[in-house]
């Protein structure tokens, strides 16, 4: 006969232990994996800063400033750099040369020809027996006198010296007549004008133009 198996109050039940080993292990089991969820877990990412109209416009500022700044060194350097450039290029004025040719005496009517006061400051003056050349400039101040043709005279437009159609002064503060330059006929038969070389009248003195035959031109 088998044993009776007490069952007070006292007494395990049976196949409780059987039945709890089991559930303790699948407690054990899930709490693992829990843990190991927790682990595995990928974190939450940071959301990305956004700039606020403030730190925009604070940017904004920043690059305009080094956009000035590096402009004013640009500018500073560059400016530098050409003047040492300058230093390799001398100053000089190109000016026509005072040596050329205007013609034949045949191309000029008897009195004054104004075709070059323009471009070399002179007044080619023909008369019968003789050709000669003015040169443009007043000797009061230096200013170009105006040839007038219905008054038969130059006349300064800066303090009214007058000279008569050989450019000597017979009124107005100039002290002296007008210079002539030097004339002669090239190989070809025009006249070369020289206004490099000058021939003056000083005041009270005998002029030069009335004894060097260079101030002139014998012509027919």
């Amino acid at each position: 006969m088998e044993a009776t198996r007490p069952t007070g109050p006292g007494s395990p039940v049976p196949g409780a232990a059987t039945t709890a080993a089991p559930e303790a292990g699948k407690a054990g089991k899930d709490g693992a994996a829990a843990v190991s969820d927790q682990k595995t877990a990928p974190k939450p990412s940071r959301a990305p800063k956004t700039e606020t109209p403030q730190t925009s416009s604070q940017s904004e500022k920043l690059k305009a400033r080094r956009r000035i700044v590096w402009t004013a060194v640009t500018a500073f350097l560059a400016t530098n750099f050409l003047m040492f450039l300058r230093f390799f290029f001398p100053r000089t004025l190109f000016e026509p040369s005072s040596r050329f040719r205007i013609g034949y005496p045949s191309d000029f009517g008897l009195g004054v020809d104004e075709r070059f006061k323009q471009s070399h400051r002179i007044w080619v003056v023909r008369e019968p027996d003789k050709l000669f050349v003015i040169y443009a400039k007043c000797t009061h101040l230096g200013c170009t006198p105006n040839w007038i043709e219905s008054e038969n005279k130059f006349k300064c437009p800066c303090h009214g010296s007058g000279y008569d159609m050989e450019g000597r002064n017979f009124e107005g503060p100039a002290p002296r007549p007008m210079d002539r330059a030097q004339v002669e006929l090239d190989a070809e038969g025009q006249v070369i004008v020289d206004t490099g070389k000058l021939y003056s009248c000083a005041p009270g003195a005998k002029c030069e133009f009335d004894t060097d035959s260079n101030s002139y031109l014998v012509v027919s």
